[in-house]
């Protein structure tokens, strides 16, 4: 489209802006990332914001299937979502609100409206919803450079033969203009010699959107300022600033936010709450991470929550090594026998024990610590699932490392992932059939029962043996052998020709038994037994 035709809001333009902003972000995210000083000099402002435009992008595409003839509503309420979903940062939130509110107001927009005075009232209520999701707004910044961009585009739209890629065009301009005044309006960017990163990285969306509507690429756009380096301090960034970042997702009534954001205001600064109707993405900066989160209980459900220690993540990019190279696994054993089998197929082992699952930073720093530029996580627990992808998510963000976590819930499903696990095959073909394996391993095991419930199996008393089957008890007796029998026929009825046997702590060769009972009753089944040594699962079986 170009700005002499009829300027209207179209699903292909959504498509091709989205795509250029998030290519765009990603090939100024180094640039921006050194720019950064404000609110902290930790570095990250342009991985932030390229990582929530690319979630923004990579929700429309999934909405859509990149068909241009897609309902438009829809898709614009996808990449709002997928904006504050994967919003990162600081300023990754505050471009989730920008995104967000813009595409709101779109959304609202009838078929005899003017498009470029949609796109300028866009802009400026979701400058507005900006401002208010920040506790203490500050000039000099992303919504400086936003503030500027939408009075702009308010004035060039006033005139009614005015078009779609005049607006924008001029919009975009204001906005470079606005960030080489940034300096000028916040003495930490003065003294350091930079413009404002999160105003930085607005502007090169801007521009993609101006190169989308009118073709032309915007003068000054790529590399308009040399970012001077910047000596970070050591230890937390400053000497009287909060030590960590906390981010959370939150499920809560619209109502309750305010609240929210009193408490949180008490307790540190670069508050910044944004979303609506039941869903929020919260960031803060403070030193008492506990109340924090239970600043987010009270007001609702906190969840995908993420905590940075500012001196750590410094500590880290200090120490992170200047390449990395090959495939790794990395795998969550609950049990000596099991440890020492994960790590004998090269897996990189991270202990645990029932009650004590690994934590989101044990499992990122076997990720880190692998020096691999690809990386496959078997958590084997589906607790442990959950803390794998954020661990992943993490990862990820610092652009040297790309990490798969296999969807594996037990113990089983993943030494038969890891079995099939082939390093010379592609990333995407080796996740693939480590994946289809560990779906197709059925699972079962027997344990103990430690207080009185109703299951599936029907009630059980303490001390009871339990059989499971895919993470459902299903049968409740008092002899093992009997149980565990019964679990394996339930298993291998549905076919198959491999059982995996995995014997627990204290189980009496109740392994070796099952072993024997197959042999006489499936004699053509092959058997394995290994011995896992795991707590409270006298056996772990696998069909596959």
């Amino acid at each position: 489209m170009t700005d002499e035709q009829v300027a209207t809001f179209d699903l292909a333009v959504l498509l091709r802006l989205a795509d250029l902003a998030t290519t765009e972000l990603g090939e100024a995210r180094e640039e921006i990332d050194a720019l950064n000083v404000y609110p902290v000099p930790d570095g990250d402002t342009g991985t932030n914001m390229f990582l929530t435009m690319s979630a923004a992008r990579d929700a429309l595409q999934e909405a859509t299937g990149g068909d241009p003839a897609a309902d438009l509503r829809s898709a614009l309420a996808a990449f709002a979502r997928g904006a504050l979903l994967g919003a990162r940062g600081n300023s990754g939130v505050i471009l989730s609100q920008l995104l967000g509110a813009m595409a709101l107001r779109v959304a609202r927009s009838r078929p005899d409206d003017r498009s470029a005075l949609v796109f300028a009232q866009a802009l400026a209520e979701a400058t507005d919803a900006s401002y208010a999701a920040v506790g203490v707004p500050v000039e000099g910044t992303i919504l400086t450079v936003a503030r500027s961009a939408s009075n702009a585009a308010l004035a060039a739209a006033e005139e009614e033969d005015r078009r779609l890629g005049f607006v924008v065009e001029k919009a975009a301009a204001e906005a470079r203009a606005a960030l080489e005044r940034t300096p000028d309006q916040l003495p930490m960017l003065k003294q350091a010699g930079v413009v404002d990163a999160g105003g930085r990285g607005l502007c090169v969306i801007l521009d993609a959107a101006e190169t989308v509507l009118t073709g032309r690429v915007a003068v000054g756009g790529k590399g308009a300022r040399r970012p001077i380096p910047v000596p970070l301090p050591t230890g937390d960034l400053t000497e009287d600033g909060p030590a960590y970042e906390v981010m959370y997702l939150l499920d809560a009534e619209d109502d309750s936010i305010a609240g929210l954001r009193t408490d949180l205001a008490r307790l540190g600064d670069s508050l910044v709450v944004v979303g609506g109707g039941g869903l929020w993405n919260v960031h803060v900066h403070v030193d008492d991470v506990g109340a924090a989160i239970e600043a987010g209980i009270e007001a609702g459900r906190p969840h995908r929550v993420r905590v940075t220690h500012f001196a750590d993540q410094l500590a880290g990019s200090r120490s992170r090594p200047a390449s990395r190279r090959g495939r790794k696994v990395v795998a969550v054993a609950a049990g000596p026998g099991l440890q020492q089998l994960f790590a004998q197929a090269g897996a990189l082992v991270v202990g645990a024990v029932p009650g004590q699952r690994p934590s989101v930073g044990m499992l990122l720093e076997a990720i880190v610590e692998s020096g691999a530029a690809e990386v496959v996580v078997l958590p084997n627990d589906p607790d442990t699932r959950r803390s794998a992808e954020i661990a992943a998510r993490t990862a990820e963000e610092s652009g040297e490392v790309t990490v798969a976590v296999i969807a594996t819930e037990a113990q089983v499903q993943g030494l038969a992932a890891l079995a099939v696990h082939e390093p010379g095959r592609t990333f995407e073909a080796d996740v693939l059939e480590m994946t289809a394996t560990a779906r197709h391993a059925r699972h079962g095991a027997v344990t103990v029962a430690a207080r009185r419930a109703i299951t599936s199996g029907g009630p059980c008393e303490p001390g009871d043996i339990l059989g499971v089957v895919d993470g459902d008890f299903v049968a409740v007796g008092h002899d093992h052998d009997a149980v565990a029998t019964d679990i394996i026929e339930r298993l291998i009825g549905g076919g198959g020709e491999l059982v995996t046997l995995v014997q627990g702590a204290q189980s009496a060769g109740l392994a070796e038994r099952c072993a024997a009972y197959l042999e006489r009753q499936h004699p053509l089944v092959d058997v394995v037994v290994y011995d896992g040594g795991q707590e409270r699962y006298p056996l772990l079986v696998s069909v596959e």
